[in-house]
């Protein structure tokens, strides 16, 4: 039908339109009849209407046909609105509706009649033309309104901007100069106070170098002080040392001269029983030589010996030249008291008679004297001929083996190197565990070392460095292992028991079994003990004429060493730790050995010891010492075997032989007089003398 499909060609050219396209939203709804007021009232020009006149109508005429402007001056002269509204331009009508692809007929004919239908469409459309304008009018003025007020506001915006950066800008010069200003005061404040410490820094320099000259004026004067007070030292003491030395010289010539005198004064009388005089002035002999021997010991220790010193000595000297020239006239006297009593026995028998015979007075004993306190120097000649036999003894064993030590082949030095590490290292493991060795070390240890021991000396093959040693390898080695074991056991006393005391007594039960077994290991045991240290025997030697001072000094058990005697102390240490050591052997027994025989060496010899040390006049620092040791050592085995002998023995001690100690000690030496004496005076006290400390019990041997 014609009126239906021009009805949907309608409704498709609304829908085509600019406000067909439009979007609609659902809230316009609920603003009500306000939008439809808006929609029904009357258009109003803007001020923007004289521009779109302008520029907007006349394009829109320009794309118009001479028909279509006729058609739209009619179509707009019923309104009222204005002439100049723009119109939106008219489609191309090229085209027919019902087949808007055919072109038209070129007769016209089917123009005409799409003339007729499409004539009010045109209407239509021109009137939707002037309201889509009007819209689009509309629009473009909001748009400029829109546009304007955005210039105006970015223009507020920009001014404002521009406001606050020039607002800020001469803040921040205002801040800048405010701090520049600060920054100049700071500095100028600064550059004053520099300039005030910079006057007072050089003000006090200046002082402190006026300060500082004036100090090295004095430090300088006192320099100068000092150097010629250290002149004058140096000078001082050079003078002292050859003063010293000319005094040190002149002792040991003074020490020569009076050991020559002794001798000579013991020579006197030698060979005729003495008087009392006689032994009173051969003691004060001996303790003239000690006394010079203390003052040269004393002296080599702190230096050089003083003029008081020297006073002694040269005092000592004259008091011994008259000790002799009194010898001599008691010599002469009583050879001329034995001529006269032997021409008045002569005499006498002419006159009564061979068968009337008298004897001999017996000789005086001096005013007031006994002959119990005049003590001896000399050791018993029984004393001495032992000595000497096993000094004799221990020089044989050295000539035996001679050809193994100076023997050049190699393969005999390692069977000599073995055999004394063989006899040496089994007594030293005794020492390195000697000190705990009564607390935590078990018997059955030492007695392996014993029979190790034991089994050299038989010629038995032991290991030795993983080596199998024998005595029997070479015909001198047992002569050699017995002298070297020998020597160990002695220098073990000198070195290890010196520093534990506690040690004498596990090395000491290994030598008395060894020395029981092997009887001439004991015998060089003895013979080393009194080379090293002659005060076991007891023996002084005495000085001969024509024996250099060195060669004297070693066999009083002095170290000598590059002509320099070892410090008192080092000497004492050592005499100490052989005579411990020779007081626990006499004392002690192997227990595995068997009892029927006698000690080898047993305590009859060390009361003997005693006995003859009693009876010999004291030696300085050395008698105190080595008494305190052996009775410390020895001196609960000698109570429990003499019993009251014993105790009359240390009440000896006590009241006859410490004066005679006392009074030869100087003060610096009595050290070891007042330990002697505390302990004797306590054991007195308490009637029983300790058990010495380390000492091998029963339960030890258990273990």
């Amino acid at each position: 039908m014609p009126s239906e499909s021009r009805c949907w060609e309608t409704l498709q050219a609304l829908r085509s339109s600019d406000k067909g396209r439009l979007c609609y939203h659902r809230d316009w709804l609920l603003r009500g009849e306000d939008v439809l007021e808006e929609c029904v009232s009357t258009p109003q020009l803007s001020s923007y209407a004289g521009w779109v006149v302008d520029h907007v109508l006349p394009h829109t005429q320009e794309n118009l046909s001479p028909s279509e402007t006729s058609t739209s001056s009619r179509s707009t002269s019923g309104l009222d609105r204005p002439s100049f509204v723009p119109k939106p331009p008219i489609r191309s009508l090229a085209f027919s509706p019902a087949s808007p692809g055919t072109p038209a007929a070129p007769d016209g004919t089917q123009g005409k009649h799409e003339s007729q239908h499409t004539e009010p469409m045109l209407l239509q459309s021109a009137r939707g033309i002037k309201v889509e304008g009007c819209i689009r009018m509309y629009e473009l003025v909001h748009r400029m309104k829109g546009t304007e007020g955005l210039r105006l506001w970015q223009e507020e915006q920009e001014r404002k901007v521009r406001a606050l950066s020039e607002m800020a800008s001469e803040q921040l010069k205002r801040f800048d100069e405010r701090k520049e200003l600060k920054h100049h005061k700071e500095f100028q404040d600064l550059r004053e106070m520099m300039e005030k410490s910079s006057r007072e820094a050089l003000g006090q320099q200046e002082k402190l170098k006026a300060e500082h000259r004036h100090r090295a004026k004095i430090l300088n004067l006192k320099l100068w002080e000092a150097e010629q007070q250290r002149l004058k030292q140096v000078e001082q003491e050079r003078l002292r040392r050859e003063e010293g030395q000319v005094r040190l010289r002149s002792l040991y010539a003074l020490q020569e001269e009076l050991l020559h005198l002794n001798q000579q004064l013991d020579s006197v009388g030698q060979h005729r029983d003495l008087k009392v005089d006689l032994l009173a002035l051969r003691s004060r002999g001996n303790q003239l030589c000690g006394l010079i021997s203390g003052i040269i010991r004393t002296t080599s220790e702190n230096g050089f010996p003083t003029a008081e010193d020297q006073a002694v000595a040269e005092r000592a000297l004259q008091e011994m030249r008259d000790l002799l020239t009194d010898a001599r006239a008691c010599e002469d006297r009583r050879r001329q008291e034995e001529e006269e009593a032997q021409a008045k026995r002569q005499e006498a028998q002419m006159q009564q008679g061979p068968e009337v015979r008298k004897e001999c007075p017996a000789p005086s004993q001096g005013p007031g004297g006994k002959r119990s306190e005049d003590l001896q120097v000399k050791v018993q000649d029984s004393t001495m001929q032992w000595y000497q036999q096993l000094q004799e003894a221990s020089r044989q064993c050295v000539l035996a083996f001679e050809g193994l030590t100076s023997s050049k082949d190699s393969q005999v030095k390692k069977i000599k190197m073995d055999l004394q590490k063989a006899a040496t290292i089994p007594v030293s493991q005794i020492s390195t565990i000697a000190v705990t060795l009564s607390l935590s070390y078990p018997g059955s240890k030492l007695k392996e070392i014993f029979d190790k021991i034991h089994n050299l000396l038989s010629g038995k093959p032991v290991q030795s460095g993983g080596r199998s040693v024998s005595v029997t390898l070479n015909p001198q080695g047992l002569d050699f292992v017995q002298y070297k074991l020998a020597e160990k056991f002695v220098k073990q006393g000198e070195e290890e028991v010196a520093s534990h005391h506690e040690a004498a007594f596990p090395i000491a039960v290994v030598a008395s079994g060894i020395w029981e077994l092997h009887p001439r290991v004991g015998d060089l045991i003895l013979a080393h003990l009194h080379k090293n240290c002659p005060y076991s025997v007891p023996f002084y030697p005495a000085f001969r004429e024509g024996m250099a001072l060195e060669d004297y000094q070693r066999m009083l058990g002095y170290q000598v060493k590059d002509s320099k005697v070892e410090q008192q102390d080092n000497f004492l240490k050592r005499m100490s730790g052989m005579m411990r050591l020779y007081a626990a052997i006499i004392q002690l027994r192997w227990p595995y050995g068997t009892r029927q025989e006698v000690h080898p060496h047993g305590l009859n010899h060390g009361w003997r010891w005693l006995a003859q040390i009693l009876n010999m006049e004291p030696l300085s620092d050395v008698t105190a010492t080595l008494l305190f040791d052996f009775l410390e050592v020895c001196g609960n085995a000698l109570m429990k075997q003499y019993q009251a002998q014993f105790w009359k023995m240390m009440l000896l001690i006590k009241e006859d032989y410490f004066p005679r100690i006392e009074a030869i000690t100087s003060s610096g030496q009595m050290g070891s007089f007042i330990r002697l004496k505390q302990f004797l005076e306590k054991c007195l006290q308490r009637k029983e003398i300790p058990v010495p400390k380390g000492f091998l019990t029963s339960s030890f041997w258990r273990s």
